[in-house]
């Protein structure tokens, strides 16, 4: 029997604010000026919500040498730049939001820095305490593996297993059912793989009012 929701732990990126395709649309720039050319297609697919040093060895290992020692540096500028001009909230964010009952929190795999811009930037940045906003450079350890949900759990004072998680990657997908939560899959272009037993679809955040609100 499926234990009862008592609070809501959503990803950022991608699932409440737009940035993914902003953010592999720097980081493709960013690298083919190394000289690796990767299509959008194919960065939504292997890039989109992963951990950027897992991205990079990837990057490193196509290019047969190592990045610059300022590629990240350069890419966080460039991406933060971006952002703070271009992010726009997920359609159907803020009244989400705005009806919520239960506990709720953003877990990212972003550094804290980016995740209050882009809520800062889009205003959902109101509906949060900055207290429910956590980093998986808090714990050291990125989705797919489960830490950072859990700590999430642990701040929220909620068992593991009466959170939902609101995730648009197959990454976060995985770190919520390894965290033994009930998983939401925000995928409006149905890219993720329907391989996971017990995650539950959405296209559009509004179809999550009734259920989690």
């Amino acid at each position: 029997m499926t234990a009862p929701i008592r609070a809501v732990i959503f990803d950022c990126d991608g699932t409440l604010v737009d940035s993914e395709t902003i953010s592999l649309a720097v980081l493709m720039d960013c690298v083919a000026e190394q000289g690796l050319h990767i299509s959008h297609e194919e960065a939504m697919e292997r890039f989109a919500g992963n951990e950027l040093s897992v991205v990079f060895r990837e990057f490193e290992s196509r290019l047969g040498r190592s990045l610059p020692d300022d590629f990240l540096d350069s890419f966080r500028q460039r991406q933060m730049s971006h952002l703070e001009e271009k992010v726009q909230a997920i359609p159907g964010a803020h009244d989400l939001l705005a009806e919520m009952r239960k506990p709720f929190c953003v877990a990212s795999n972003a550094p804290l820095n980016k995740i209050n811009l882009v809520l800062d930037t889009t205003g959902l940045i109101e509906h949060f305490d900055k207290s429910r906003i956590f980093s998986a450079y808090q714990v050291n350890v990125w989705k797919p593996e489960p830490d950072l949900f859990l700590l999430a759990a642990e701040r929220l004072g909620i068992d593991p297993r009466e959170c939902a998680v609101v995730e648009d990657s197959i990454f976060g997908v995985k770190a919520g059912l390894a965290a033994g939560m009930q998983v939401f899959a925000y995928d409006p272009h149905e890219r993720l793989p329907n391989e996971y037993q017990g995650v539950q679809r959405v296209q559009q955040l509004a179809e999550l009012t009734d259920v989690l609100a």
